[in-house]
């Protein structure tokens, strides 16, 4: 059973109809002992970093996803959901992550193209081999709408990253049996099923 958060800050159902076209059982929950006991976890979130977790603090859900996360859980972070999984981020002040995979969430950096990153990007794959999805190519489109980006500590962290004016910000992170997506994959078509295939099949073989 894979475990949906609900902290007020997620497209719920968008993620819950992607799952239900898989054919993946799953609910939407903000109890914490629920998700600290499912098999595996799906954290949305769209908005500002420190809000998104003081939502989380608030719902006593920060120690349950850790404590997930570090018995092996899968977990699979989504857009600002991506974000939270970082140490820390810059927006709007100070605040502290998730800390479940290294790094630091900063603004894009400005350019030819304008900030927010909103609309259809291509994916570079670094290390395309850690996925298993199908039919990916090497120019895979997906949905972006972020300002900040995630700056992985370890380069071996990023799976996928895209051209955003100087920079390459990590659109795909994952460190175990904890990924992240930049990008909204249940609203990037074929492409973004098969990504959030791809971690269903982790809940079989991590």
């Amino acid at each position: 059973m894979i475990t949906i958060v609900d902290y007020g800050r997620g497209n719920l159902f968008s993620i819950s109809q992607a799952l239900h076209k898989l054919g993946a059982e799953h609910r939407v929950s903000a109890d914490p002992s629920e998700i600290e006991r499912a098999q595996g976890i799906v954290l949305p979130g769209v908005g500002a970093f420190g809000d998104a977790m003081a939502a989380l603090e608030r719902g006593d859900l920060v120690a349950p996803l850790r404590a997930a996360a570090e018995s092996g859980t899968p977990v699979l972070g989504i857009c600002l959901g991506m974000q939270l999984l970082a140490d820390a981020s810059s927006e709007f002040g100070a605040h502290r992550g998730l800390g479940l995979i290294p790094g630091t969430v900063d603004r894009l950096p400005a350019g030819a193209m304008r900030v927010p990153n909103v609309g259809w990007r291509a994916l570079r794959w670094r290390q395309p081999d850690r996925l298993a999805a199908r039919d990916l190519s090497s120019d895979s489109m997906v949905y972006f709408v972020h300002s900040y980006g995630f700056n992985a500590a370890c380069a071996d962290d990023v799976v996928a990253d895209t051209m955003f004016n100087d920079a390459t910000p990590a659109a795909i992170v994952k460190r175990g049996a904890i990924m992240g997506m930049q990008f909204h994959p249940e609203k990037s078509a074929e492409t973004g099923l098969a990504l959030i295939d791809s971690f269903l099949n982790s809940l079989v073989s991590p």
